[in-house]
């Protein structure tokens, strides 16, 4: 996400056999283990558009900072600083870090924190990040929040830029969530928890036709990455936000096979990544909120360039919705338990669909659409396999979803296709 119009609004487009899998898989990185008996904190990272009156997971980040005792310590140097935010003097249409800042602080005491306060760091204000007077401010802070904006910014800011190096207040939160304290964030500011290699923008279709490139660009549709990444809180795959709002589960897939990752996290907006011991071999996911969270695993899927274009065949796709859970180290979905199997009932076969990645320059797409098709085929029994393509053309790529043995659906209400696991993915262009 490369701009922030104001916190909280969107901005505007220009099964048993997969259980058993997963229990025998290799997980993608060594975990870290830490001595016995250390506290080790936790995260709670959403895909951007967090709205206002979320209480789930505003709840969540303040149960975990310690409930009517939480200090929230509220970070957004993602954001314009305010010298270069035209509408700095206007309190209702401000868009900067102060602003921004103070509008999140605002929402964690409506929701019950003790406190929260703006920890002063931005691009006016670089220097505060090796502050002993802000550390102080940071130590005395039970939970953190990351906000949207660029990513870019938090590396400028709390990496020391090219250096990549922690500056003071960066080790001072660190030290905090080694210790048991709550690190949070929403946008970019989820983005900027990843290890190497985390997206700095793109579109699906064109991450397809024209792979990854590292750095950052300003075509907002290149495929780029920081080799270096961000903070590198979550480690276990790769981060991507915002995911069925703007389609981006091509740019997720192609971005993870080009680096060598194993695994993405993409997750929705207004719906949280909650992960338990960060970094250790105990680490675990908990999804929180209306949407899901999409879990491509590329641990069997080949790749491979023909003379129309990329091909990816054979990754997995596990779609997770509230309260469910997932163990990183042996790549295990756990559906909520309020869910059971679903048995597929409609006898239709499916429409195609034209826009799969919901493209910017469809005037009439829909949001979700890699998510819809794939439900769709989840619950009916006419077919095994379904296909789907992008809008734009040259070449066109088709994506096909299979269900094969392992695939399982799960839902609470037994009439709709929520939880998906393991349903097999392939991409071609034609």
């Amino acid at each position: 996400m490369r701009v922030i119009s104001r916190p909280g609004r969107r901005a505007v487009l220009a099964g048993a056999g997969a259980l058993v899998l997963a229990l025998t898989a290799a997980p993608t990185a060594q975990a870290t283990h830490h001595t016995p008996g250390t506290r080790y904190g936790s995260l709670v990272l959403v895909g951007g558009g967090l709205k206002d009156d979320n209480a789930a997971v505003y709840g969540e980040i303040i149960r975990r900072a310690g409930g009517d005792k939480a200090r929230i310590g509220v970070l957004t140097a993602a954001s314009v600083p305010e010298s270069q935010d035209p509408d700095a003097a206007d309190p209702d249409r401000c868009s900067n870090s102060a602003c921004n800042g103070g509008y999140y602080a605002s929402l964690f005491k409506k929701h019950g924190a003790a406190d929260a306060q703006w920890i002063p760091i931005d691009l006016d204000h670089i220097d505060n990040a090796d502050s002993d007077k802000v550390v102080a401010q940071v130590n005395s802070m039970t939970g953190f929040f990351f906000g949207g904006g660029d990513q870019q910014r938090y590396i400028t800011t709390l990496l020391h830029g090219d250096a990549h190096t922690d500056s003071k207040v960066l080790a001072a939160i660190r030290a905090k969530l080694s210790h048991g304290a709550v690190v949070s964030g929403s946008s970019a500011g989820a983005q900027i928890a990843s290890g190497p290699d985390m997206v700095s923008g793109g579109d699906s279709y064109e991450a397809l036709r024209d792979g990854s490139t590292p750095g950052y660009f300003e075509d907002p549709t290149r495929l780029g990455y920081f080799p270096k990444g961000g903070f590198g809180f979550l480690r276990s795959g790769l981060i991507d936000t915002h995911t069925g709002t703007y389609g981006r589960e091509g740019r997720a897939l192609r971005l993870a096979a080009d680096t060598g990752h194993d695994r993405v996290y993409a997750v929705d907006e207004n719906t949280a990544l909650v992960v338990d011991h960060p970094g250790t071999d105990r680490e675990a996911i908990t999804v929180t909120g209306p949407g899901g969270i999409a879990v491509l695993d590329l641990r069997n899927s080949r790749t491979h360039t023909t003379r129309a274009g990329w091909v990816l065949d054979d990754a997995r796709y596990t779609y997770l919705t509230d309260g469910d859970r997932y163990d990183t180290q042996h790549w295990l979905p756990l559906p909520a338990r309020s869910k059971r199997l679903l048995i597929p009932r409609a006898d239709n076969r499916m429409p195609a669909n034209p826009d799969v990645f919901y493209s910017a320059a469809n005037p009439t797409g829909t949001p979700y659409s890699f998510r819809s098709t794939a439900r769709a085929l989840a619950f009916t029994r006419a077919q095994h396999t379904a296909t789907a393509s992008t809008y734009e053309s040259g070449p066109r790529f088709t994506v096909t979803f299979a269900k094969r043995p392992g695939f399982t659906t799960w839902s609470s209400d037994g009439n709709t296709a929520q939880t998906l696991i393991d349903m097999r993915i392939s991409i071609a262009p034609h």
